[in-house]
């Protein structure tokens, strides 16, 4: 079992940034994935990003490349997202996943999932 909690989201002005933490805890070993999706209201769960538990690759969704970065800080085990350039369309819950294998792009192959943290873009 893997357990996720988000944190960090918030109000903030487009053009400016925010940084999503994810607590991961539980059995997670070589193989997984932790990423993060995101789903604005009457929309469907999409991807941003996502990151290798070991061996770090990354995998962006274009519509956040060059603005936003995925790290894992491994001595707290926790997955960081830095929003930067924040546009009104970034406005969402965001949720943390993991899941054991390769990115996924598709919600549904995503086997944990956080409760999600609202982050809201002014224009």
């Amino acid at each position: 079992q893997v357990q996720l909690v988000e944190t960090g989201g918030g109000l903030v002005q487009g053009g400016g940034s925010l940084r999503l933490s994810c607590a991961v805890s539980g059995t997670i070993g070589s193989g997984y994935t932790v990423g993060w999706f995101r789903q604005a209201p009457g929309k469907e769960r999409e991807f941003v990003v996502s990151i290798r538990w070991f061996g770090g690759g990354t995998t962006y969704d274009d519509s956040v490349k060059d603005r936003f970065t995925i790290s894992k800080d491994g001595a707290r085990n926790t997955v960081l997202l830095q929003m930067n350039s924040v546009k009104p369309e970034d406005t969402a819950a965001y949720y943390c996943a993991a899941r054991q294998g390769l990115p996924d792009r598709r919600a549904g192959p995503w086997d944990y999932w956080g409760q999600g943290t609202r982050v809201t873009v002014s224009s």
